[in-house]
């Protein structure tokens, strides 16, 4: 075999493993997607497909003959049902009860004949090659291959493509793959060619229409994730952006989580808020982090000493539909458009490493700790970073999901903020669409809160008046501490805390 066919076999090793590790990718994704606890499902899905590896190569074995037509026709497999994955499991999600069982079912499938190709592949290369000079080459393009594809999946393809889009898109490689063997490797097969080709331009064609209608497929597979009708998607670097629509109202959705429904988020955002600028006593300047829908500014821009307010939110798309989503920009009250009001796109704890300034009053919105990622936003080295960037006299406020459903996560962040140096008052408020809701109170100093929200204050709330906003503080025995570890870097006990409550929960 000369050198320019070996060549093109090394290529088709770095695109078979590029596809292979893309669909562990999207099905992890898709996991933690539908599923939610997503370390949990994100470890099961790797272990199941290393595991399916493994049995392919060790079903390589039992293929003694035309091993050039058996690697063709595993491509395709691959293909088919690789490229189907992410359509096929969104759909099969909100059809059946037992999707866990479809999910890693499909997942072993896939690694299955993934884990076939790369041996039939070299046996079919060792009569050409030294095996010292196959094994090595084989395997650096193998390993090629599972860096483009980590490189590629988070920085292009989710935020460009999408989850349906790329299963299909890599399913169309794979089939070309196989298509192409049937040329390259000719010399090597025996009998017909003919049927082999036509089902790899069958596969390649049923694809390729599946990529023309990804946008029509996700919109239907998604209606059947959430319980109204979607009129918005986004997907970015950074989650999936889905708004919904009943009567009259909105909700917002991240990676399939709920963040807001707009007939009530007024009592989530009153209660995140307010408790800390009146705690502050007159802010000037007031730090945000997350909150990119602009909901907590409108709140704080309510009260008149503020000057200055900074948003810092990683997702310019997210600040973007607050700004440009008519529902969203009447919702929060153009409230990003305010000129006392500056918007930085940044990872939060990167960025308070470097910033300069200190404010009065902080608001910390972000999403629940379901991931490491975001289980490092509720860190003690975290919440040390912003103490160190707060006036002595300041007051900070944080969403820290269910005291009821979530005991010890909430309580896991309260003394967590408590080890980091913070005084901090636990409380709770009453939101339909969540239910039960924490947040803290936290302070540089000790001090008595405020009796009573002012009345010229009053004025602009729904929730929040002196009753109202004293019973905050009142937890039930239900809700009360228990014991706990402190959130750590280095440990990420939130994320289990909160993986298991909610699970349990759901």
């Amino acid at each position: 075999m000369t050198r320019a066919p070996l060549f093109l076999l090394y290529l088709n090793v770095l695109v078979v493993a590029t596809c292979g590790l893309i669909y562990e990718l999207l099905a992890g994704t898709l996991a933690s997607y539908v599923l939610g606890d997503s370390v949990t499902q994100f470890s099961l899905v790797i272990g199941v497909y290393l595991s399916a590896l493994g049995v392919g190569a060790w079903l390589s074995r039992f293929v003694t003959r035309h091993l050039v037509r058996a690697f063709v026709e595993v491509e395709l497999a691959v293909a088919l049902l690789g490229g189907t994955s992410a359509p096929l499991l969104f759909f099969a999600f909100g059809r059946l009860s037992w999707f866990p069982v479809v999910l890693f079912g499909v997942v072993f499938a896939i690694g299955v004949l993934v884990g076939l190709e790369l041996p039939l592949l070299m046996r079919i290369l060792k009569e050409h090659l030294d095996f010292s000079d196959l094994v090595s080459r084989v395997l650096a393009f193998d390993y090629i291959g599972a860096l483009l594809a980590s490189l590629m999946f988070p920085l292009f393809l989710i935020p460009r493509l999408g989850l349906v889009r790329t299963s299909l898109v890599f399913g169309i490689l794979n089939a070309l793959v196989g298509l192409w063997g049937t040329w390259l490797l000719k010399p090597l097969m025996d009998g017909r060619l003919t049927g082999l080709r036509l089902r790899g331009i069958a596969v390649i064609a049923l694809l390729a229409a599946g990529v023309a209608a990804a946008d029509r497929l996700t919109e239907l597979a998604e209606e059947q994730l959430f319980p109204h009708p979607v009129v918005f998607t986004r997907t970015t670097s950074y989650q999936r952006i889905v708004v919904t629509e009943s009567a009259g109202k909105f909700q917002l959705f991240l990676n399939g989580n709920l963040q807001f429904n707009s007939a009530d988020e007024y009592r989530y955002h009153e209660a995140l808020v307010h408790p800390a600028l009146l705690s502050a006593g007159t802010p000037r300047r007031v730090l945000v982090l997350g909150g990119g829908d602009g909901l907590a500014v409108r709140e704080i821009l309510k009260h008149s000493a503020v000057e200055a307010v900074t948003l810092v939110d990683i997702d310019p798309e997210m600040t973007g539909l607050a700004e440009k989503y008519p529902p969203l920009r009447k919702l929060n009250g153009a409230a990003l458009q305010d000129r006392r009001v500056s918007i930085v796109h940044a990872d939060a704890m990167i960025w308070l490493e470097h910033c300069p300034e200190l404010f009065d009053a902080a608001i910390v919105d972000f999403p629940d700790p379901n991931t490491y990622s975001l289980g490092k936003l509720y860190t003690t080295r975290f919440y040390r970073l912003l103490k160190a960037r707060l006036t002595p006299e300041a007051a900070v406020s944080i969403q820290c999901t269910s005291p009821l459903v979530a005991r010890s996560s909430f309580w896991c962040i309260v003394r967590t903020l408590e080890s980091a140096g913070f005084v901090v008052d636990p409380y709770q408020a009453t939101v339909p669409s969540f239910g039960v809701w924490g947040y803290c109170l936290a302070r540089t100093t000790a001090g008595a809160r405020p009796a009573e929200v002012p009345a010229e204050l009053q004025t602009h709330l729904r929730f929040l008046n002196n009753r109202t906003y004293q019973g905050l503080f009142d937890i039930p025995e239900d809700a009360s501490a228990v014991p706990v570890e402190i959130n750590r870097l280095d440990n990420q006990t939130l994320v289990r805390y909160y993986e298991a409550e909610w699970k349990h929960w759901n």
